[in-house]
């Protein structure tokens, strides 16, 4: 398998999946903060975090896995050009406090798990 064709194919599973997630949060909690987004990319962090681990000191990957799974998938379904986005948003509407807290949450939920993902295998 090709480079390419592995990436296009975790991209394009991830990227359905980040739209699902995002879809059924805002269906469930509505859509006047980003919290989809912010899901995801804590989520995919956490995930990212563990895999890295995992494939770095537990097991061998083929290194058209790792494109699919890490590339592929979890970089369609992570997403900072949409959190960039929304927060612009909130913050032209004038929802500093909103703004500042999808911010600092992205930031400390997403770093913490990567962390988390990363101790899990250690």
């Amino acid at each position: 398998m090709s480079q390419i064709l592995a990436v296009a194919i975790g991209g394009a599973v991830g990227a359905l999946a980040r739209h699902g997630v995002s879809t059924a949060t805002a269906a469930a909690f509505g859509p006047r903060f980003p919290l989809g987004t912010l899901v995801v990319n804590v989520a995919g962090s956490f995930v990212m975090g563990w895999l890295f681990a995992l494939f770095a000191e537990r097991m061998h990957v083929a290194p058209e896995v790792r494109l699919i799974v890490m590339t592929g998938f979890l970089g369609a379904f992570t997403t900072f050009s949409t959190f960039s986005v929304e927060t612009l948003a909130l913050l032209q509407a004038g929802r500093w406090l909103a703004g500042a807290a999808n911010v600092l949450l992205s930031v400390a939920l997403c770093l913490g798990a990567a962390w988390l993902g990363t101790l899990l295998v250690r």
